[in-house]
């Protein structure tokens, strides 16, 4: 019997889904139109659509610290260097932790585990001091390295790599493969689907990064697409508003490729990661 469709679930969706894209949709309207008429309030929710140049021309356009393509790349590598390096500790530790036999294993586990607890703001203070010390405050590295340890996918990888058989693990250590042996042809090609699902978050996570950035970060030529959107509108020159939506638009596309490029793997990580 085929069952009758839930509307009122799928109003909710609906409304959800509205609620969300109209923000949006007003930044895409207002950056086709003109920056004297946002400033007096005559914003249209109808976008010029001869005026869509104003997004190319958005990408060099400069708040007197960098252009927005730079900034772009900026953030794209950060949010590249953040997942990549959290997928591959949170990985290499998880299966250090579940496989090997140590002194303090679980001492180790539970330290990671703690970490779950402190909140980002508690850590900052100490963070800073330890990259002024390394001599890292302004460079790429000071960026990235305090962001790529992850205790949530230390457990994720952790909670995969426990339900793998035994049966595996002996037959593995018959034929002559190593721990790394073991780990690279086994224990990944069964958490593909959870690392894509990973890389997906920890992309988004680094992309939207403020605070950090922010502190460790004093020249121009390290900011972030978020910091650059925030410092166009706290200048003292009339805000270029037009400019400043196309920019948030723009910021918008690397997050959203990545999710629909790896949609389906997202998707079957998550689920995977709920059995």
């Amino acid at each position: 019997m085929k069952k009758r469709p839930d509307f009122l679930a799928h109003a909710v969706l609906l409304l959800g889904v509205l609620l969300f894209m109209f923000p949006i949709w007003v930044a895409f309207a207002g950056a086709t139109q003109s920056a004297a008429a946002i400033n007096r309030g005559a914003i249209s929710l109808v976008p010029e659509f001869r005026k869509l140049g104003v997004f190319v021309q958005a990408l060099s356009f400069s708040n007197a610290n960098a252009p927005v393509w730079h900034m772009l790349l900026v953030s794209f590598f950060m949010a590249l260097a953040i997942a990549i390096g959290k997928i591959v500790i949170s990985a290499l530790s998880a299966f250090a932790i579940a496989f090997f036999r140590f002194p303090l294993r679980m001492v180790a586990f539970w330290l990671i585990f703690i970490t779950l607890m402190l909140p980002i703001v508690v850590r900052i203070v100490p963070t800073y001091a330890v990259m002024s010390d390394l001599h890292l405050i302004d460079t790429f590295p000071g960026l990235t390295l305090p962001l790529i340890a992850s205790a949530t996918a230390t457990l994720l990888f952790r909670q995969i790599f426990i339900a793998v058989p035994d049966e595996l693990v002996e037959a593995a250590k018959l034929d002559g493969a190593g721990p790394m042996r073991f780990f690279w042809d086994v224990l990944l090609p069964v958490s593909r689907a959870n690392i894509a699902a990973l890389f997906v978050i920890e992309f988004v996570y680094g992309w939207n990064q403020y605070l950090w950035p922010l502190l460790v970060t004093t020249k121009g030529g390290l900011n972030t697409i978020v910091i650059g959107i925030v410092q166009m509108i706290t200048g003292d020159q009339l805000i270029p508003w037009n400019l400043v939506m196309a920019t948030t638009i723009l910021a918008l596309l690397p997050p959203i490729l990545v999710v629909l490029a790896m949609q389906r793997w997202f998707v079957a990580g998550l689920t995977e990661a709920d059995k």
